[in-house]
Protein backbone atom coordinates (compact mmCIF):
# COMPACT_ATOMS: atom_id res chain seq x y z
CA UNK A 1 0.00 0.00 0.00
CA UNK A 2 1.27 3.44 -0.91
CA UNK A 3 0.41 6.73 0.74
CA UNK A 4 1.59 10.13 -0.49
CA UNK A 5 2.20 12.88 2.07
CA UNK A 6 3.47 16.43 1.61
CA UNK A 7 6.00 17.90 4.03
CA UNK A 8 6.55 21.66 4.28
CA UNK A 9 9.19 23.19 6.56
CA UNK A 10 9.39 26.95 6.91
CA UNK A 11 11.29 29.47 9.00
CA UNK A 12 8.91 31.68 10.95
CA UNK A 13 9.41 35.37 10.23
CA UNK A 14 8.35 36.18 13.79
CA UNK A 15 10.21 34.49 16.66
CA UNK A 16 7.86 32.19 18.55
CA UNK A 17 8.30 29.92 21.52
CA UNK A 18 6.83 26.50 22.18
CA UNK A 19 4.30 28.01 24.59
CA UNK A 20 3.30 30.66 22.01
CA UNK A 21 2.33 27.93 19.56
CA UNK A 22 0.53 25.89 22.20
CA UNK A 23 -1.56 28.88 23.31
CA UNK A 24 -2.38 30.09 19.79
CA UNK A 25 -3.40 26.65 18.51
CA UNK A 26 -4.75 25.26 21.80
CA UNK A 27 -2.53 22.17 21.59
CA UNK A 28 0.16 20.51 23.69
CA UNK A 29 3.48 19.86 21.99
CA UNK A 30 5.24 16.64 22.96
CA UNK A 31 9.01 16.20 23.06
CA UNK A 32 10.20 14.51 19.88
CA UNK A 33 13.96 14.31 19.37
CA UNK A 34 16.35 16.86 20.84
CA UNK A 35 15.10 20.35 19.90
CA UNK A 36 12.00 19.09 18.05
CA UNK A 37 8.49 19.10 19.52
CA UNK A 38 5.37 17.80 17.80
CA UNK A 39 1.63 17.33 17.98
CA UNK A 40 -0.68 15.07 15.97
CA UNK A 41 -3.90 16.72 14.80
CA UNK A 42 -6.18 14.16 13.16
CA UNK A 43 -4.11 12.78 10.26
CA UNK A 44 -1.69 15.73 10.28
CA UNK A 45 1.52 16.31 12.19
CA UNK A 46 2.98 19.66 13.26
CA UNK A 47 6.59 19.83 14.43
CA UNK A 48 8.42 22.82 15.90
CA UNK A 49 12.13 23.26 16.56
CA UNK A 50 13.84 25.69 18.91
CA UNK A 51 15.54 27.35 15.94
CA UNK A 52 12.15 28.72 14.90
CA UNK A 53 11.28 26.33 12.09
CA UNK A 54 7.78 24.91 11.72
CA UNK A 55 7.28 21.63 9.85
CA UNK A 56 3.80 20.65 8.65
CA UNK A 57 3.20 17.11 7.45
CA UNK A 58 0.08 16.23 5.43
CA UNK A 59 -1.33 19.77 5.59
CA UNK A 60 -3.09 21.40 2.65
CA UNK A 61 -1.98 24.85 1.55
CA UNK A 62 -5.18 26.37 2.94
CA UNK A 63 -4.57 24.73 6.31
CA UNK A 64 -0.98 25.99 6.36
CA UNK A 65 -2.05 29.55 5.60
CA UNK A 66 -4.76 29.42 8.29
CA UNK A 67 -2.27 28.06 10.82
CA UNK A 68 0.28 30.76 10.07
CA UNK A 69 -2.40 33.43 10.39
CA UNK A 70 -3.44 31.92 13.73
CA UNK A 71 0.18 32.20 14.85
CA UNK A 72 0.26 35.86 13.78
CA UNK A 73 2.81 35.38 10.99
CA UNK A 74 2.83 38.26 8.49
CA UNK A 75 2.56 37.38 4.81
CA UNK A 76 1.08 33.97 5.63
CA UNK A 77 -0.65 33.73 2.25
CA UNK A 78 2.70 34.10 0.44
CA UNK A 79 4.75 31.73 2.59
CA UNK A 80 5.65 29.59 -0.44
CA UNK A 81 6.99 32.61 -2.33
CA UNK A 82 9.70 33.34 0.19
CA UNK A 83 13.10 31.70 0.27
CA UNK A 84 12.66 30.56 3.84
CA UNK A 85 10.94 27.26 3.28
CA UNK A 86 11.51 23.81 1.78
CA UNK A 87 9.03 21.15 0.77
CA UNK A 88 9.52 17.44 0.15
CA UNK A 89 7.05 14.78 -0.96
CA UNK A 90 6.87 11.85 1.44
CA UNK A 91 5.77 8.42 0.25
CA UNK A 92 4.86 5.62 2.63
CA UNK A 93 5.23 2.33 0.77
CA UNK A 94 4.77 -0.82 2.86
CA UNK A 95 6.07 -2.91 -0.05
CA UNK A 96 9.46 -1.17 0.05
CA UNK A 97 12.30 -3.68 0.38
CA UNK A 98 14.33 -1.41 2.69
CA UNK A 99 13.23 0.73 5.62
CA UNK A 100 13.55 3.87 3.52
CA UNK A 101 14.69 5.20 0.16
CA UNK A 102 15.83 8.75 -0.54
CA UNK A 103 16.47 10.59 -3.79
CA UNK A 104 16.28 14.18 -4.99
CA UNK A 105 12.57 13.89 -5.80
CA UNK A 106 11.07 12.30 -2.70
CA UNK A 107 11.59 10.51 0.60
CA UNK A 108 10.07 7.04 0.75
CA UNK A 109 9.44 5.35 4.11
CA UNK A 110 8.48 1.72 4.62
CA UNK A 111 6.34 2.56 7.63
CA UNK A 112 4.45 5.58 8.90
CA UNK A 113 5.88 6.20 12.36
CA UNK A 114 6.41 9.26 14.55
CA UNK A 115 10.10 8.53 15.00
CA UNK A 116 10.65 8.51 11.22
CA UNK A 117 8.61 11.69 10.76
CA UNK A 118 10.51 13.40 13.60
CA UNK A 119 13.88 12.53 12.06
CA UNK A 120 12.79 13.81 8.65
CA UNK A 121 11.33 16.97 10.23
CA UNK A 122 14.45 17.55 12.33
CA UNK A 123 16.93 17.24 9.46
CA UNK A 124 14.90 19.33 7.02
CA UNK A 125 14.39 21.96 9.75
CA UNK A 126 18.16 22.09 10.17
CA UNK A 127 18.51 22.61 6.42
CA UNK A 128 15.97 25.47 6.43
CA UNK A 129 17.62 27.16 9.42
CA UNK A 130 21.08 26.72 7.92
CA UNK A 131 19.86 28.44 4.77
CA UNK A 132 18.88 31.45 6.92
CA UNK A 133 22.43 31.61 8.27
CA UNK A 134 23.80 31.33 4.74
CA UNK A 135 21.73 34.37 3.78
CA UNK A 136 22.97 36.27 6.85
CA UNK A 137 26.56 35.50 5.91
CA UNK A 138 26.00 37.03 2.46
CA UNK A 139 24.85 40.25 4.15
CA UNK A 140 27.83 40.17 6.53
CA UNK A 141 30.19 39.78 3.59
CA UNK A 142 28.84 43.00 2.10
CA UNK A 143 29.29 44.79 5.44
CA UNK A 144 32.83 43.50 5.84
CA UNK A 145 33.69 44.66 2.30
CA UNK A 146 32.50 48.17 3.18
CA UNK A 147 34.55 48.13 6.40
CA UNK A 148 37.66 46.98 4.52
CA UNK A 149 37.21 49.72 1.88
CA UNK A 150 37.02 52.34 4.63
CA UNK A 151 39.88 50.90 6.68
CA UNK A 152 42.28 53.73 5.79
CA UNK A 153 39.92 56.38 7.15
CA UNK A 154 39.44 57.22 10.83
CA UNK A 155 36.24 57.84 12.73
CA UNK A 156 35.68 57.87 16.46
CA UNK A 157 32.57 55.72 15.87
CA UNK A 158 34.29 53.06 13.76
CA UNK A 159 35.75 51.12 16.69
CA UNK A 160 32.28 50.79 18.25
CA UNK A 161 30.87 49.65 14.90
CA UNK A 162 33.64 47.08 14.50
CA UNK A 163 33.16 45.75 18.03
CA UNK A 164 29.43 45.39 17.47
CA UNK A 165 30.02 43.62 14.15
CA UNK A 166 32.57 41.24 15.72
CA UNK A 167 30.03 40.43 18.45
CA UNK A 168 27.42 39.58 15.80
CA UNK A 169 29.86 37.14 14.17
CA UNK A 170 30.51 35.42 17.50
CA UNK A 171 26.78 35.15 18.22
CA UNK A 172 25.92 33.70 14.81
CA UNK A 173 28.56 31.01 15.23
CA UNK A 174 27.31 30.28 18.74
CA UNK A 175 23.72 29.97 17.50
CA UNK A 176 24.76 27.61 14.71
CA UNK A 177 26.77 25.39 17.04
CA UNK A 178 24.31 25.30 19.95
CA UNK A 179 20.84 25.77 18.48
CA UNK A 180 21.10 23.86 15.20
CA UNK A 181 22.83 20.85 16.80
CA UNK A 182 24.58 20.19 13.49
CA UNK A 183 27.59 18.56 15.10
CA UNK A 184 25.59 16.40 17.52
CA UNK A 185 23.38 13.50 16.58
CA UNK A 186 20.09 13.15 18.48
CA UNK A 187 20.54 10.82 21.47
CA UNK A 188 17.77 8.52 20.30
CA UNK A 189 19.88 7.47 17.32
CA UNK A 190 22.39 5.64 19.50
CA UNK A 191 19.76 2.99 20.31
CA UNK A 192 18.06 2.79 16.92
CA UNK A 193 20.20 1.72 13.98
CA UNK A 194 17.48 2.27 11.36
CA UNK A 195 16.77 5.77 12.69
CA UNK A 196 20.48 6.59 12.61
CA UNK A 197 20.77 5.41 9.01
CA UNK A 198 17.78 7.56 8.01
CA UNK A 199 19.26 10.59 9.79
CA UNK A 200 22.69 10.12 8.17
CA UNK A 201 21.25 9.60 4.68
CA UNK A 202 19.07 12.70 4.90
CA UNK A 203 21.89 14.82 6.34
CA UNK A 204 24.17 13.70 3.49
CA UNK A 205 21.52 14.34 0.85
CA UNK A 206 21.00 17.88 2.13
CA UNK A 207 24.78 18.44 2.46
CA UNK A 208 24.39 19.71 6.03
CA UNK A 209 28.00 19.07 7.04
CA UNK A 210 29.49 20.54 3.85
CA UNK A 211 27.24 23.60 4.03
CA UNK A 212 28.12 24.08 7.68
CA UNK A 213 31.84 23.88 6.81
CA UNK A 214 31.37 26.53 4.10
CA UNK A 215 29.54 28.84 6.51
CA UNK A 216 32.27 28.31 9.12
CA UNK A 217 34.94 29.12 6.53
CA UNK A 218 33.12 32.30 5.56
CA UNK A 219 32.78 33.27 9.22
CA UNK A 220 36.51 32.73 9.76
CA UNK A 221 37.30 34.73 6.62
CA UNK A 222 35.15 37.65 7.75
CA UNK A 223 36.62 37.42 11.26
CA UNK A 224 40.17 37.62 9.87
CA UNK A 225 39.20 40.65 7.79
CA UNK A 226 37.61 42.38 10.78
CA UNK A 227 40.67 41.67 12.96
CA UNK A 228 42.84 43.30 10.29
CA UNK A 229 40.53 46.32 10.07
CA UNK A 230 40.46 46.62 13.87
CA UNK A 231 44.29 46.57 13.95
CA UNK A 232 44.38 49.35 11.35
CA UNK A 233 41.73 51.28 13.24
CA UNK A 234 43.63 50.93 16.51
CA UNK A 235 46.78 52.10 14.74
CA UNK A 236 44.93 55.09 13.31
CA UNK A 237 43.47 55.77 16.75
CA UNK A 238 46.95 55.72 18.31
CA UNK A 239 48.26 58.01 15.58
CA UNK A 240 45.29 60.32 16.12
CA UNK A 241 46.04 60.52 19.86
CA UNK A 242 49.73 61.13 19.16
CA UNK A 243 48.85 64.03 16.88
CA UNK A 244 46.52 65.46 19.54
CA UNK A 245 49.39 65.31 22.06
CA UNK A 246 51.76 66.93 19.58
CA UNK A 247 49.26 69.71 18.85
CA UNK A 248 48.64 70.29 22.57
CA UNK A 249 52.39 70.47 23.23
CA UNK A 250 52.80 72.85 20.30
CA UNK A 251 49.96 75.03 21.60
CA UNK A 252 51.48 75.04 25.07
CA UNK A 253 54.89 75.98 23.67
CA UNK A 254 53.28 78.66 21.52
CA UNK A 255 51.44 80.11 24.50
CA UNK A 256 54.67 80.03 26.53
CA UNK A 257 56.59 81.84 23.81
CA UNK A 258 53.76 84.35 23.48
CA UNK A 259 53.89 85.11 27.21
CA UNK A 260 57.69 85.33 27.08
CA UNK A 261 57.63 87.82 24.17
CA UNK A 262 54.80 89.71 25.82
CA UNK A 263 56.81 90.07 28.98
CA UNK A 264 59.90 91.06 26.95
CA UNK A 265 58.09 93.80 25.06
CA UNK A 266 56.51 94.97 28.33
CA UNK A 267 59.92 95.88 29.70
Amino acid sequence: MKREIELVALHLTSPLTRSDIEKAMNVTLKKGIEATYYVEIDDKVLAYTQFNVLTLINWSRVDIVNTLETLGIEGADDFDKSGNYQEYPLLVDTALAENFAIDNDKITLKSYSIINLMIVSHVISQSVALEIYEQKLSDYYEQSRYLIDSADTYSIFKRTHLSRFAKQLVLIRHDMMIDLLLLDKPNILWDNENAEMLYNRLANMLDLKDRFDVVEYKLKSIKDDIVMVMDLTNHNHSSFLEWIIIVLIAVEIGMGLFEWFKMGFGH
